[in-house]
């Protein structure tokens, strides 16, 4: 037990700095599963704490990847047949 009270007195500006690190990258990444409209990724980003591991991952890979524009030509006409 001393340990630990010797690192909470000694390092406690660590434990600040992981705090707003963590609180920062999880603000981003839920604002934008938000503006996603991705219930999934929302739950799962406010429920697990990674460090802002999987924050990061959200907002650079998968994002990015949901983003990216359609390709209408490769869909077909758009306009209706009347």
């Amino acid at each position: 037990m001393p340990d630990f009270i010797y690192f909470a007195t000694h390092f406690s500006w660590l434990l600040i700095l992981f705090i707003l690190w963590t609180a920062a990258w999880k603000g981003v990444a839920l604002w934008k599963a938000a503006r996603n409209n991705s219930l999934a990724w929302f739950i799962i980003l406010f429920v697990i704490n990674t460090a802002g591991i999987l924050e990061i991952i959200y907002i650079f890979a998968v994002k990015a990847k949901m983003s990216q524009p359609i390709n209408k030509e490769a869909i077909g006409s758009t306009t209706p047949v009347v």
